[in-house]
């Protein structure tokens, strides 16, 4: 099997963003630029317990705007939450998203402004370009370094009742601007600093080997790649190492940037048919499943995976083939071992009977679309297999 050139044309979506130590303190300023009166501040419980959430709605009171505090977020952000957020910030007349947090947080606070600007109900909008009508104005200040849904023009809900993550696609989803700030990061616990380091990395890799990605894209992932493999391990075991932080900051920037427009692949699409089906942490899925979809999918893309390979720190000039994958996933496994995350899917309490369903519920999800090898069930149902 041979690999698609990545020919023809390519567009490309960002939103304004800020980098850097100080950056989050910058929210007030911009929702003034925008107007902004009474903002929602969408957080969570542990953002509000280690007190970034408080400080920001001080700060956003210090310029005379009446904050809504929407904390009501739990990881794999669910339809239900959504759209009691909406509800709230209609009935509070709010004209803005202040969204401080993880992924969670930030998917949430999307899904509030599409049905606060479209109606309806969140499960409505699944698919890509479904969304009519803009967003209010969105500012994101992301206080993990791994999700990139602060830069992405997806958001990822979980739909509660078909117990399945759904997947919105849209360029309205693309925030007005994201506040990169090492700052926030300081307060993620060792298991939070792994498990969104590592689908930061996955965003990369994916992004590299699939089949939309571009030149621009290639910069942003293969670098992405590389921060990563280096400062990933130094910022676990020293979570107030400002130059780590800010690496996994820039590392997280540069995957989402790549995969917002590249997509991505198996691994998030059965990534996100384990949690939508059984709740479990998306980054440590991501972890689980790194290794065995890249063997899967390495004879499809050998020369990407060797840059992938190569970016990693492996010795790949002069190497055949199977020892470039023999070696690229030695670089994943000691990865996850520096970071704690040596668990199965067994582990996660995930069995055989309930491949079939999980396996079923992958192949529907987009982000297989742009996988480089086109699986069948029964592929995807080995790799869930392989990693239990």
């Amino acid at each position: 099997m041979t690999e698609s050139p990545n020919v023809g044309l390519r567009k490309f979506l960002a939103p304004e963003f800020v980098l850097g130590k100080g950056a989050w303190l910058l929210a007030p300023r911009y929702a003034e630029n925008y107007g902004v009166r009474r903002p929602m501040l969408v957080t969570d419980s542990g953002l509000i317990a280690s007190g970034w959430a408080g400080k920001m709605e001080r700060a956003l009171a210090d310029v005379g705007m009446e904050c809504v505090l929407f904390q009501d977020v739990t990881p794999n952000p669910k339809d239900h939450e959504v759209m009691e957020g909406a509800r709230v910030y209609a009935e509070r007349e709010c004209d803005a998203l202040v969204a401080l947090g993880g992924g969670s947080v930030l998917d949430c606070a999307k899904g509030i402004g599409v049905v606060h600007a479209n109606g309806g109900h969140i499960l409505d909008y699944e698919g890509v370009d479904t969304i009519p009508r803009a967003l209010p104005p969105l500012l994101c200040i992301p206080t993990t370094s791994g999700s990139s849904a602060d830069v992405s023009q997806f958001a990822i809900i979980s739909d509660t009742t078909r117990k399945v993550k759904i997947a919105l696609v849209s360029k309205m989803l693309v925030p007005d601007v994201s506040l990169i700030d090492p700052t926030p990061a300081t307060t993620m616990s060792p298991a939070l600093t792994a498990e969104t380091g590592i689908d930061a990395l996955t965003h990369a890799v994916e992004a590299y080997v699939s089949n939309a990605s571009s030149p621009v894209t290639d910069l942003f992932a293969l670098e992405s790649v590389r921060l990563a493999r280096s400062s990933l391990g130094l910022a676990v075991r020293e979570p107030h190492n400002m130059e780590a932080r800010g690496q996994m900051c820039l590392a997280s920037l540069d995957a989402g940037l790549a995969f917002s427009n590249a997509i991505l692949g198996a691994v998030h699409s059965m990534a996100h048919s384990l949690g939508g089906s059984l709740d479990l942490p998306h980054g440590e899925c991501n972890a689980i499943l790194l290794g065995p979809v890249i063997a899967f999918n390495f004879p499809s893309a050998p020369q990407r995976y060797r840059e992938v390979a190569r970016a990693m720190g492996c010795v790949v000039d002069g190497q055949p083939d199977s020892r470039v994958l023999a070696a690229l996933l030695d670089s994943i496994r000691l990865l996850r071992s520096q970071t704690g995350l040596t668990r199965n899917l067994a582990d996660l309490g995930v069995t055989r009977a309930d491949i079939p369903r999980l396996a079923s519920m992958a192949m529907k999800d987009p982000c297989l679309l742009t996988n480089p090898r086109v699986p069948v069930q029964a592929d995807i149902e080995a790799i869930y297999e392989a990693a239990l």
